[in-house]
């Protein structure tokens, strides 16, 4: 599939190596393989455990420029780690982890847990809503994006949140969808549409005082970066059956919310990175903790034993975060379902299709090697993918699969894919979760002019709404890979397949 023109591009720069990236080595590129279509094995080798897995053909890797192979060969190092690791074909340099990653550690055989591996947006996910409506349903379109953008709060501060009761944020961080369901923000049948029901079930809490002040005033706000609402209509049916299963029809209008913990979970994950951070030292063979004689390559890999006191205190945590980001993607849908009525009279019988994560760990079980094992799955920039048989998934996705949501950028279509229709995939039952970078922010706001790219975006039909210019060139679909090869190489790769394409039309950002 051919890449569109860049958008508001002056200046191309290639992608540099990050200097942040200690004991990534390169010697990766000695050690792989091609491993079958729309795939590349690099071989276990120096203190990998276990293969790793890339989600990339040929061209893509003669052109790999950062060091994200070398992090996912890192993390095949992890004590208890099992099958293969993987990444998938948005993969990115990211924090310890490779964004993009997928890896599953043995808890009941060592088997550790990592804040890396999630990443500092702890349940950073994707919302997906049907209306009953055409694009020429809506009239107006200029003031239903102003009044949109007045609805949703986006950027970085927690300006226009739902302020939060002491009581109100402890139901949201243990209960999570259905909490905020219970404070009026969402729809009880919306929770059967959602990941885990919208719920990840904990004993404690186990957050920082810091870490709840940050998250009292922010409920219902996008953030900034990467996040967004948009109003999209289906572009084209790729797999009529499952289409239908999803409620999904050509001319449809659509929308994606992608958002996650805002600072309450960035927030749980530095109070722990840092914690485990300082129990690993320098050593000659990598950085080691004495408490759980563990030696990794890289400190940002720093985890600590599932059931230790650490791994727990950790795990809880990002479960109440997690919880408190299914709460967020609820009060969104709500004000969103707000705005509509508010212009339309209704709010065209919105409906939620489903709600994925996109960074978080997960305890699962999964046949590794002939044998089921009680996985730690970490998942950082990547979505799960079940099969239509699986026990949690709503029957009307019965041998169809789970809906797997893919954001491209505001300038580019989206894609809903479903995962097998029964069984599971190779990659712990995951997917891609987006585009992925191919600019680092900074390289995207010294090469594109955000304000030029407004302007051509809206000559396409695309109006975005953002609060701040350098959002639109960070954000840029020139920052981003081209997303139909993305898909086209998870399809391949046999993770997920195309079901529907999504044209944006109305944006709004931080």
């Amino acid at each position: 599939m051919s890449r569109p023109a860049p958008i508001g591009c002056r200046r191309r720069k290639r992608l540099q190596t990050p200097t942040s990236a200690r004991g990534v080595s390169d010697n990766w590129r000695e050690h792989i393989e091609a491993a079958g279509s729309g795939l590349h094995r690099i071989k276990k080798h120096g203190a990998m455990k276990v293969d790793a897995m890339l989600v990339a053909d040929a061209q893509h890797l003669s052109i790999q420029t950062d060091e994200s192979p070398g992090q996912l060969a890192n993390t095949a190092a992890l004590p208890g780690v099992v099958g293969n690791a993987w990444a998938m074909a948005d993969f990115h340099f990211g924090y310890g982890f490779p964004i993009g990653g997928v890896v599953a550690t043995d808890i009941d055989n060592g088997g550790v847990i990592s804040p890396g591996g999630v990443g500092f947006d702890i349940n950073c996910g994707v919302r997906l809503c049907a209306l009953d409506l055409e694009q020429s349903d809506l009239r107006d379109m200029k003031k239903l994006g102003r009044r949109l953008q007045g609805r949703i709060p986006a950027g970085p501060s927690a300006k226009g949140g739902v302020d939060l009761t002491e009581s109100g944020i402890d139901s949201i961080l243990s209960e999570g969808a259905k909490a905020a369901v219970e404070l009026g923000l969402g729809h009880h049948e919306d929770l059967a549409s959602m990941e885990s029901n919208g719920l990840l079930e904990g004993n404690e809490r186990g957050l920082t005082e810091r870490a709840i002040q940050r998250g009292m005033l922010s409920l219902g706000t996008l953030g900034s970066g990467n996040h967004f609402m948009e109003l999209q209509v289906v572009d084209e049916i790729l797999d009529p059956d499952a289409a239908k299963a999803f409620g999904l029809r050509q001319g449809q209008v659509t929308a994606m919310i992608h958002t996650g913990s805002r600072g309450l979970g960035h927030q749980v994950c530095s109070d722990h990175v840092a914690d485990l951070e300082a129990r690993y030292k320098k050593t000659a063979s990598g950085w080691y903790a004495e408490k759980w004689d563990i030696t990794l390559p890289d400190r940002q890999l720093a985890a600590a034993p599932f059931h230790s006191k650490e791994g727990q205190a950790y795990f809880e945590a990002m479960q109440a975060a997690g919880n408190y980001a299914f709460a967020n993607r609820s009060a969104l849908t709500q004000r969103l379902r707000d705005a509509l009525r508010a212009h339309l009279g209704t709010d065209g019988e919105l409906e939620v299709v489903y709600d994925v994560c996109h960074n978080i760990a997960k305890v699962e079980q999964h046949v590794v090697h002939g044998s089921t094992c009680n996985c730690c799955v970490h998942r950082k920039g990547a979505t799960r993918a079940l099969g239509g048989d699986h026990t949690e998934l709503a029957s009307k996705f019965s041998n169809v699969g789970q809906p797997v949501l893919i954001p491209g950028d505001m300038g580019t279509s989206s894609y809903v894919l479903a995962g097998p229709i029964n069984g599971s995939n190779d990659a712990f039952s995951s997917s891609c979760h987006g585009a992925g970078r191919q600019l680092s922010r900074t390289q995207a706001r010294n090469s594109i002019d955000g304000i030029a790219l407004r302007d051509e975006l809206a000559a396409k039909g695309i109006d975005v709404y953002a609060n701040t210019p350098n959002v639109l060139s960070e954000e840029a679909p020139d920052a981003y890979k081209d997303v139909d090869d993305v898909i086209r190489l998870t399809n391949e790769a046999g993770l997920a397949r195309p079901v529907a394409k999504l044209r944006p039309f109305c944006v709004i950002k931080g």
